[in-house]
């Protein structure tokens, strides 16, 4: 057995994380199995030195996300429609301004 180590991303942060396996590739699917298929940056390495974490420790950094109750999902889902509705006005608006923009030119045509 051996000790590899490889760039993966927690939380949008890049972190150096040694994991003992066989090979290389029993390396990776450990990796991507407790991180996520790509959550991988670079393919592991034989570990040349010891300033790596290891799994256990990089497994605490992630947080994990607590789920919404009935009112907050209701909140949130709300301000996504608010979102969406901004943007179909702001489309619809632009389009008519073109359609404007056309129509004297082909009558003049």
């Amino acid at each position: 057995m051996n000790t590899y180590q490889a760039l993966v991303r927690i939380n949008n942060q890049t972190v150096r994380t040694a994991v003992i396996a066989d090979s290389q590739l029993h390396a990776r699917l450990i990796l991507e199995y407790q991180f996520g298929m790509n959550s991988l940056i670079s393919y592991p390495k034989i570990a040349e030195d010891a300033g790596a974490l290891s799994v256990d420790e990089a497994i605490k950094m992630i947080k994990p996300i607590k789920p919404l109750n009935l009112k907050q999902a209701r909140v949130a889902s709300l301000k996504r429609n608010i979102d969406s509705a901004k943007q179909q006005l702001k489309l619809e608006k632009d389009r008519q301004h073109h359609q404007q923009a056309i129509k004297p030119r082909s009558s003049a045509a």
